[in-house]
C-alpha cells in the first residue's frame, strides 16, 4: 500500500496545486461579488433586489455539476470560448456567489432594524451606517455560513475532474488507470481533502474566536 501511495505522489501533487488554486480563486472572487449583491439586495432599489434575488435562486436551484456542464458546453454557442480551467472557475464562482448572497442577506437582517434606525437619527450617513453599525455586527452572524461554505467549495472542486480540469481527483482518476488498484488510491485522496477540510475547520474556529473577541 505504501508502495502505491509513493508511486501515486508525484501524480497528485500538481493535481492537489490545482485544486487548491481553483477553490482560493473561486472563495475570494465569490465572497466580494457576493457581499456586494448582498448589500444590494437588502438596500437596493426594487429591480436591483428583483434581479438579485432572481439569480440567487435559480442558480441555487441548479445542481453544481449541471451548471458546470452548461458553462463549459453551453457558453461556446455563444462565441464565448472557455478552456476547461476557466470553465470549471466561472462554474464554481457563480454558484459560490449565490450562496454568498444569502449569507449577507441573513446576516444584515438578523441586525435589529432599530440599529440601523437609531444610526440615522443622529445623522449618519447610509455608507456610514452600513459600515460602522450594520457590518460589524452582521459580520459575527455572517462568518459561520461562509465558512462552511469554504469547506464546501474545497469539496465541490472536486466535481471539476469531469470537465478535464488535472485536479487531485483527476490525478487519482490517472493513476487509478495504471494501478488497477482504486481503493487504497481513493482512500489517500480522501485522506487528503479531509487534511485539507480539516485545516480550514481549525482555521475557522480562530478567526470566530478572534473576530467575536474583538467586537465583545
Amino acid at each position: 500500500m505504501l508502495d502505491q501511495i509513493a508511486y501515486a505522489i508525484p501524480f497528485l501533487l500538481p493535481g492537489l496545486l490545482v485544486t487548491i488554486e481553483v477553490s482560493l480563486i473561486t472563495v475570494a472572487v465569490s465572497t466580494v461579488i457576493g457581499i456586494v449583491l448582498g448589500v444590494g439586495l437588502v438596500y437596493g432599489p426594487l429591480p436591483v433586489r428583483w434581479a438579485v434575488r432572481g439569480f440567487s435562486d435559480i442558480i441555487r436551484g441548479i445542481p453544481i455539476l449541471v451548471l458546470l456542464f452548461f458553462v463549459y458546453y453551453g457558453l461556446p454557442l455563444t462565441g464565448l470560448n472557455l478552456n476547461s480551467f476557466a470553465a470549471a472557475v466561472l462554474g464554481l464562482t457563480v454558484f459560490k456567489i449565490a450562496q454568498v448572497v444569502e449569507y449577507v442577506r441573513g446576516a444584515i437582517e438578523s441586525v435589529p432594524r432599530g440599529q440601523m434606525d437609531a444610526a440615522k437619527a443622529i445623522g449618519l450617513p447610509f455608507h456610514e451606517r452600513l459600515i460602522y453599525v450594520v457590518a460589524p455586527q452582521a459580520m459575527r452572524r455572517f462568518l459561520p455560513p461562509w465558512l462552511n461554505g469554504v469547506t464546501d467549495a474545497v469539496k465541490g472542486s472536486a466535481l471539476i475532474s469531469l470537465l478535464g480540469v488535472g485536479d487531485l481527483l483527476y490525478g487519482i482518476q490517472k493513476v487509478v488507470g495504471r494501478t488497477y488498484d482504486p481503493l487504497v488510491l481513493y482512500c489517500f485522496g480522501a485522506l487528503l481533502y479531509f487534511v485539507m477540510n480539516y485545516a480550514l475547520s481549525i482555521g475557522s474556529r480562530a478567526l470566530e474566536r478572534r473576530f467575536s473577541y474583538i467586537r465583545e
